[in-house]
């Protein structure tokens, strides 16, 4: 049987490489992916994601056990961390927009499932930070509200809020582009009716 978080967690901040070692294979797919969609970059994803080892590994001997969930703390950190990445790349103008493309489709297919990324993911990323995150944490990452407001540390009825409004502004982003987002703009015929 795999040792829980916290267990794991006091072996670490015991000098136990053999537990550390299984934090970072338990955690870092999570924390990478959450970390590349909220700054769009695997650069950005992979500094982040060793930021919030260092952190955790730091924080190892201080951890209260019963106040947060550890998975919870670490989502927390991660997004935290994701705050400051985004904020400093407004402040120097960087702008990346990586992304890999699906080979098990034909080329036509890899170009619109390419558009179609980018466009989402450009709508995305002009959300304020926190609705993208709300959005982020419970659509890509399956994370409830309930576990969405602690990670925010806010509460559930703001998380619904800001996923009500991060949906909204979406679908008015790309309101203009859903024929062509559902695959659908050979559809239209030149008066632009269907």
């Amino acid at each position: 049987m795999m040792p829980d978080d916290e267990a794991l967690l006091r072996r670490c901040a015991d000098g136990d490489r053999q537990a550390s070692a299984l934090l970072i294979n338990r955690y870092s797919p999570r924390i990478m992916a959450l970390a590349q969609r909220m700054t769009g970059s695997r650069e950005d994803a992979e500094d982040i994601t060793q930021d919030v080892f260092i952190k955790i590994f730091r924080q190892a001997g201080n951890w209260e056990s019963g106040k947060a969930k550890f998975s919870t703390w670490v989502h927390r950190v991660t997004v935290n961390r994701c705050y400051d990445r985004l904020r400093k790349k407004r402040e120097t103008g960087v702008d990346e927009v990586p992304d890999m493309v699906d080979d098990a489709t034909g080329p036509a297919g890899q170009l619109h499932a390419r558009q179609t990324a980018d466009r989402v993911k450009a709508a995305i990323d002009e959300l304020p930070d926190r609705q993208k995150a709300a959005l982020i944490l419970s659509h890509y990452d399956g994370v409830s509200n309930i576990e969405a407001a602690e990670i925010l540390e806010i509460s559930v009825e703001a998380v619904e809020s800001l996923l009500s409004r991060a949906r909204r502004a979406l679908r008015n982003a790309l309101q203009g582009e859903r024929a062509i987002l559902m695959g659908q703009e050979n559809e239209w015929d030149a008066s632009g009716t269907v």
